[in-house]
């Protein structure tokens, strides 16, 4: 790893700075330094790109333009307005941590990365970007970009994928880090990494930090950051029942906890646990076979008899971080006043879906079923 001399620290800020000065995007939480409009663009920036974030971010501040407004709102419309972010635990976490603010701290912000940590969903990289953007704390605010700019200047080869490497980074940057104009700096980090220093194809040659870049100037860039691969998402197939009476579509409503915790869903049941009933050996197990015992599943589990049809065509795919769910989909009948006592669900009609969030995966299986079955409009 490069260490740069104080002099070289001070040329790297001016340099960095009145480029940012010069070419700074644009953004609407960027128009000034209020921690709420800081915070929750940076939340919806996690997993999700800046240009389909500023729509969201919009009409998230008309709908909610305070902490308090946030903090009081009806759990159904803050999902509607997440509706297409996916990670639904983000607001979630975001409508906690408002509560948190309002009810615990008077509505007034903490105002180190230390205090803000204490906050529900704010890890050290948010924290560290409202801190130094919205009260001028020289903190470092290490994302993705941060770990592959910094990789990249100072040939830092620590492995990004292991969690004690930030730590790394963190020292690093907070030697570097601009004292008078921390919030600036990160911000500039940020759109460097996003330009000229992507992860594929950059453009150092133009970069206005080019002379800083040692990988580059060494013509190892692309060896830069150093990360170990993830495992491959582990795939779990299941089935998803499409039932639909008329206006009416029977639907489920997921467990307060795990993936998709509190939203509505076509049944899904896992494909492991219908193999399960047979006395075979699950891998012995036909897909024509599983099939078969789905309705017998459906009766021992939620107590309704139904039958069930495959619509044909590649399963619904949706990955997570660590899974990937595979999903065949049945249309199913059931009597329609079929017993619901044990199902844990409803029937919705289309006004009610049409009113409601559902996850990214929901709205995947709803396409599919509309594209083969036009009848099946939930």
């Amino acid at each position: 790893m490069i260490e740069w001399t104080d002099q070289q620290i001070q040329a790297f800020q001016t340099t960095l700075l009145t480029w940012y000065d010069q070419e700074k995007r644009d953004l609407p939480w960027r128009r000034d330094h209020d921690p709420y409009h800081v915070w929750v663009s940076e939340i919806m920036l996690q997993q999700t790109q800046v240009q389909t974030v500023m729509p969201y971010y919009n009409r998230f501040m008309a709908q909610f333009p305070t902490v308090a407004d946030l903090a009081t709102a009806p759990e159904a419309k803050l999902m509607k307005a997440w509706e297409g972010l996916g990670y639904y635990s983000r607001a979630r976490n975001l409508q906690r941590a408002a509560r948190q603010i309002v009810d615990e701290y008077g509505g007034e912000w903490p105002q180190t990365a230390a205090g803000l940590q204490k906050l529900a969903g704010i890890g050290p990289y948010t924290a560290g970007a409202i801190a130094s953007i919205a009260f001028n704390e020289p903190v470092p605010a290490v994302d993705g970009n941060a770990f592959r700019v910094f990789a990249r200047l100072l040939k830092i080869d620590d492995d990004i994928a292991k969690p004690q490497t930030r730590q790394v980074f963190e020292q690093v940057i907070s030697r570097v880090i601009s004292q008078e104009r921390p919030g600036d700096f990160n911000q500039a980090i940020m759109d460097l990494g996003s330009s000229y220093m992507t992860a594929k194809n950059p453009d150092s040659e133009h970069s206005p930090v080019k002379a800083f870049n040692q990988a580059y100037l060494d013509g190892v860039e692309l060896d830069y950051p150093v990360k170990t691969k993830k495992p491959r998402p582990v795939e779990v197939a299941y089935y998803g029942l499409a039932i639909q009476q008329g206006d009416r579509t029977l639907m489920v409503k997921r467990p307060s906890d795990g993936l998709l915790a509190n939203f509505w869903t076509y049944p899904l049941i896992a494909k492991a646990d219908v193999v399960a009933l047979s006395d075979a050996d699950p891998a012995d197990v036909s897909d024509e076979a599983a099939l078969a015992l789905v309705p017998q599943w459906v009766k021992a589990n939620y107590g309704l008899t139904v039958t069930v049809t495959p619509i044909g065509g590649r399963p619904v795919t949706h990955t997570f971080t660590h899974r990937k769910w595979v999903v065949t989909l049945l249309t199913a009948t059931v009597a329609a006043d079929a017993d619901l006592s044990f199902f844990p669900g409803k029937w919705l009609d289309s006004v009610e879906i049409s009113t409601m969030a559902f996850p990214k995966v929901q709205d995947k299986l709803f396409k599919r079923m509309i594209k083969e079955k036009p009848m099946y409009r939930g």
